[in-house]
C-alpha cells in the first residue's frame, strides 16, 4: 500500500516540531504548525493594544517558531521560500483543521497525560484515513493510544525523528499492536522515498533503539573515563573518527545535543529498568551538577567545553570533572594511534587499536565490550533484527559501523573468546552461534544472521550500491582516477575515485573514454559516486606545483583538456546525467553544469569557488553558469544580458556556495530540466531513470549556438561593483585584480553590448585569465594556504 501525504499538521512548535514542519516544507508538503494559546499578553502585545482574543496573540508561539526557522543554524530550511508552505495556528481554535490533512504529527511536551489529551482532540476531528503519529523519544506508544477509536488506533504509530530533522537520516517507526501493517509499510516507503529518511522499525520500549544503545554507550564511556582518571579532551581524542565515530566524539556530542536533553533521555530508561542496567543509566554526580548549574552545552555557552577569549585570541577549554573548573584542553597521544592511522582497511585499524597492549587499547576495549554485549542482550527486546540496530546507530548517531558490524570487524570468534576469557557469560543466542560454527553476523553479500540462518537484507529498489554492482558486473574500464561501470538497463556510470574525488588528467581521460564508449554501446551515462563528496574541484596541488615550476604550457594543456571534456559532456550523442551530492565545488560544478540533466541530492553544496584560491573557474564554469542565467532570454534584450552577467559575476566573485540543492537552483546552477532528490541514497537511481527517460523520448545533443554577451557595458558595470567593494574595505587589491579578469571573461571581452560570440571564444578568454592568475605570487600564496590550512587566505 502506497501512502500519499499531501498536507500535514504538526502539533507543538518547539525546536523539534518546527524542524519537522520545515523538513516537510522542504519537500513541498504544506503544513499547519500549531501550539497552545499563550497564558498572557507579552509586553509588546500590550503596547500594541491587543487582547487575548486576537489571532496574532493566540498564534504567537507557532508564529515565533516559524520566524526563528530563518535564523537557526544549521538552517532547517533548504530554501527561504519554503517558509511560505508553513501556516500557523493554535490547538484551541484550529484543531478541527486536522480533518484537512493526511498526517498529524504530535510533538508536544514529553508528558503522557498531556499527549493523551491532545490525541483525544485529534480523534474527535481527524478523517477516517488520517495517519496520526507521535515524535516522542521514549514514552510508550501503546499507552498514548489507549481509549482512542478503532480507526485512530489502526492509523496510529510512533515516528521518532532525530534532531535536526533536515540533516539526521534516522527515522524510527514504532507501531502498536493495533497499527495496520499497511500503514506501517506505507509510512516506511513514504519516509524513505519522499522524506529521504533511513527507516528502522523499533519495538515500543524505553528510548527505542538508537537512544537506548547510544545513551548506554555514552554513559559507559563517562564511567570508564572516571575509572581510568582520564580527561574530557583525552576521551574525545580517541572516541571520534579514530574509531569510526563523528568528529564531535563523546563530550562535544553531548555539548551539541544538550546535557539537559541527554539527562532526560537517560532518566527515561533509568526509571523503567532494573539491576545493573539501572545503575548504568544513573548519570554520575558531576553531570547532574552541570545540569543544575545550567552548563548544558553549546546553547548555554558552556558545557564540557567552553570557548574563552584571551589576549592571544580565543581558545577552547575543557571541564575538569573533579574540580568543576575549566582548564586547557588535553589530548591523548599514543604510538598505537599513529600505527592505526597507517592502516587503510577500517577493520585492521580497529583491530590494531583494540588488541594491543596500550593504555588507549585498554580504554577502547573497556568501552566497546559493554556496548557490544548490551546490543546483543537487548536486540530481541528493542528490534526485529541486528540490521535495525546497526542502521539506527549509523543513521542516528553517525557511527560508521553499528555494534554488530564492529563485532565482525574485530573478529566474531576472537572477540567472543576474549569476553569469555574475561569471565563474561555471553547472551544465549550468541553462544548458540558459536556452538554452531557461525563465524560472523554478516556475509560479504550483505546477508545477516537471524533466527538460526542467514537472511537476505531487504533493500529499497532505489538504492544502488556501486560496490555491489562492481562485484557482480565488473568494471568496463578504469584508471587511477575513475572507473566506468555498467549499472544495468544499458546505462553506464562514471565513478570518480581519486583522493577527495578531485579532477586530474586521469579523471579527464576517463570522461572522454567513457563518453566514447557510451556513444557506441549504451543509452547514456551517469556521472556520480558514493564518496563523502561528489567532487571538491581540480587537483590544486598539481596546479600549484606546475605553476611554481613555471610550467605554464603544462597547465594550459590540462585546462584545455578539461574544457574539452566539459564540452564532450555537453555535446555527447547520448545523454550525460550528473548526480552530485555534498561538496560539489569548482571543477565538480563544472562537470555538472554542461550535462543534459543534474539530479542533485538535497544536501548538495554547489559553487564555483576558485576565487578563494586566487583563480577563476577554468573548465568552462563561467560560460556555463552565464548561459544558464540567460536561458530563454531574447539576445536583443541587452538589459537582461547585463542583469544575467552581473548575477553570474556576483555568484562567482563571492564564491557563493549553495547550502542545499534547492539553494543551488536559487543561485542559477539548477534549471527546470534538473531535479533535487531528498534521499541521497536514491540519487543514482533517479539519475539512471533520467538517462532512460531522455533516451526513450528521442534525446538529441544540443546544437552549438552563439552566445549573446554584455560586452564593454557589462564589463564596466561589473568592474565598478568590484571597485566599490574594494573602496568599502570588503576586497583587497588582489581581489580586485581577480574580479576584473572575471568580469572580462563573463562580459565576453571588450566587444559591443549584445555581440554574438561562440563558446570556444569564451573558453579561450577563460583559459587566458586562469593562466595569468595562476602565475601571480599572491594567487600561489592563496593556493598554498588552502592546501596547508584548509581555509582561504585574504592577501
Amino acid at each position: 500500500m502506497k501512502t500519499s501525504i499531501k498536507r500535514a499538521a504538526v502539533l507543538g512548535s518547539g525546536v523539534m516540531g518546527s524542524g519537522i514542519a520545515a523538513h516537510l516544507a522542504n519537500i513541498g508538503i504544506p503544513v499547519i504548525l500549531m501550539d497552545i494559546v499563550p497564558g498572557e499578553l507579552s509586553e509588546k502585545e500590550q503596547k500594541a493594544g491587543l487582547t487575548m482574543e486576537d489571532r496574532a496573540v493566540r498564534n504567537r508561539l507557532s508564529e515565533v517558531s516559524k520566524t526563528k526557522l530563518l535564523k537557526q543554524k544549521p538552517a532547517p530550511l533548504t530554501s527561504r521560500s519554503n517558509l511560505g508552505l508553513i501556516e500557523t495556528g493554535n490547538m484551541e481554535d484550529d484543531m478541527e483543521r486536522v480533518s484537512e490533512v493526511d498526517w498529524v504529527i504530535e510533538v508536544v511536551t514529553e508528558n503522557l497525560p498531556i499527549k493523551q489529551k491532545v490525541f483525544e482532540q485529534v480523534d474527535k476531528y481527524r478523517s477516517d484515513t488520517t495517519i496520526v503519529s507521535s515524535n516522542t523519544s521514549g514514552i510508550s506508544i501503546e499507552a498514548m493510544a489507549e481509549g482512542r477509536s478503532e480507526s485512530f488506533q489502526k492509523h496510529f504509530l510512533g515516528t521518532h525523528f532525530f534532531n535536526p530533522p533536515r540533516y539526521l537520516k534516522l527515522l524510527e517507526i514504532i507501531p502498536t499492536q493495533h497499527t495496520s501493517r499497511d500503514i506501517v509499510e506505507g509510512m516506511k516507503q513514504f519516509a524513505e522515498d519522499t522524506l529521504g529518511k533511513g527507516v528502522v522499525e523499533a519495538k515500543d520500549t524505553p528510548n527505542f533503539i538508537a537512544n537506548r544503545i547510544g545513551t548506554y554507550g555514552l554513559l559507559v564511556t563517562v564511567q570508564e573515563m572516571k575509572k581510568q582518571n582520564l580527561s574530557v579532551g583525552q576521551v574525545d581524542a580517541v572516541t571520534g573518527p579514530l574509531i569510526g565515530r563523528p568528529k564531535s566524539a563523546t563530550f562535544r556530542t553531548l555539548d551539541v545535543v544538550g546535557l539537559d536533553t541527554f539527562l532526560h533521555v537517560a532518566r527515561n530508561v533509568h526509571d523503567q529498568v532494573d539491576g545493573e542496567e539501572k545503575q548504568v543509566f544513573d548519570p554520575p554526580a558531576f553531570m547532574k551538577e552541570m545540569g543544575e548549574k545550567g552548563w548544558i552545552g553549546s546553547k548555554a555557552g558552556q558545557g564540557f567545553f567552553k570557548k574563552e577569549k584571551t589576549a592571544e585570541g580565543s581558545s577552547i577549554l575543557e571541564l575538569n570533572t573533579e574540580t568543576m573548573e575549566y582548564q586547557e584542553r588535553q589530548k591523548w597521544k599514543s604510538p598505537i594511534m599513529e600505527q592505526a592511522k597507517q592502516q587503510k582497511d577500517p577493520a585492521s585499524k580497529l583491530q590494531t587499536l583494540v588488541f594491543s597492549e596500550d593504555e588507549v587499547s585498554h580504554f577502547l576495549w573497556s568501552i566497546l565490550k559493554p556496548v557490544l554485549l548490551y546490543s546483543a542482550e537487548k536486540k530481541e527486546e528493542i528490534a526485529d533484527d541486528i540490521v535495525a540496530v546497526d542502521e539506527a546507530m549509523k543513521w542516528g548517531f553517525g557511527w560508521e559501523q553499528g555494534p554488530f558490524e564492529i563485532w565482525d570487524m574485530l573478529g566474531f570468534k576472537k572477540t567472543a573468546g576474549r569476553m569469555t576469557a574475561e569471565g563474561i557469560t555471553l547472551p544465549g543466542w550468541i553462544q548458540k552461534m558459536l556452538d554452531s560454527g557461525i563465524d560472523s553476523f554478516y556475509k560479504n553479500d550483505g546477508a545477516y544472521f537471524e533466527n538460526g540462518s542467514y537472511q537476505k537484507k531487504q533493500v529499497n529498489k532505489k538504492e544502488i550500491s556501486l560496490a555491489s554492482v562492481k562485484a557482480s558486473n565488473g568494471v568496463i574500464k578504469k584508471n587511477a582516477g575513475a572507473s566506468l561501470i555498467d549499472i544495468g538497463d544499458d546505462v553506464a556510470l562514471l565513478e570518480f575515485q581519486s583522493p577527495n574525488n578531485s579532477i586530474g588528467l586521469d579523471v579527464i581521460q576517463m570522461i572522454n573514454q567513457s563518453i566514447e564508449e557510451v556513444n557506441k554501446n549504451y543509452k547514456g551515462l551517469v556521472i556520480g559516486n558514493q564518496g563523502k563528496n561528489f567532487c571538491v574541484g581540480a587537483n590544486l596541488m598539481m596546479i600549484l606545483m606546475e605553476a611554481q615550476d613555471d610550467n605554464f604550457f603544462e597547465i594550459d594543456m590540462v585546462i584545455k583538456q578539461f574544457q574539452q571534456a566539459a564540452m564532450a559532456i555537453k555535446y555527447a550523442e547520448r545523454p550525460v546525467v550528473t548526480a552530485p551530492h555534498a561538496m560539489t565545488l569548482g571543477g565538480g560544478a563544472e562537470i555538472c553544469l554542461p550535462s543534459a540533466s543534474i539530479q542533485a541530492a538535497s544536501e548538495t553544496y554547489m559553487g564555483l569557488v576558485e576565487v578563494g584560491v586566487g583563480l577563476i573557474p577554468g573548465g568552462g564554469g563561467n560560460k556555463e553558469l552565464y548561459m544558464r542565467n540567460i536561458e530563454g532570454l531574447d539576445p536583443k534584450n541587452t538589459a537582461g544580458l547585463l542583469k544575467a552577467s552581473f548575477k553570474t559575476f556576483e555568484t562567482i566573485a563571492t564564491a557563493k556556495t549553495s547550502t542545499s540543492g534547492h539553494e543551488a537552483a536559487d543561485n542559477g546552477f539548477l534549471k527546470d530540466r534538473d531535479a533535487v532528490i531528498t534521499n541521497a541514497d536514491h540519487v543514482l537511481y533517479h539519475a539512471k531513470q533520467q538517462v532512460n527517460h531522455l533516451f526513450d523520448t528521442g534525446y538529441r545533443a544540443p546544437q552549438r549556438e552563439k552566445v549573446a554577451v554584455s560586452g564593454e557595458a557589462g564589463y564596466a558595470a561589473m568592474k565598478l561593483g568590484a571597485k566599490t567593494m574594494e573602496l568599502g574595505g570588503m576586497a583587497s587589491p588582489h581581489d580586485l585584480k581577480i574580479a576584473e579578469k572575471l568580469a572580462h571573461v563573463i562580459a565576453g571581452g571588450k566587444v559591443p553590448k549584445g555581440t554574438m560570440v561562440d563558446e570556444q571564444y569564451l573558453l579561450d578568454l577563460e583559459r587566458e585569465a586562469f593562466l595569468s592568475l595562476v602565475g601571480e605570487p599572491k594567487s600561489q600564496q592563496r593556493m598554498q594556504h588552502m592546501l596547508s590550512k584548509g581555509k582561504p587566505l585574504r592577501n
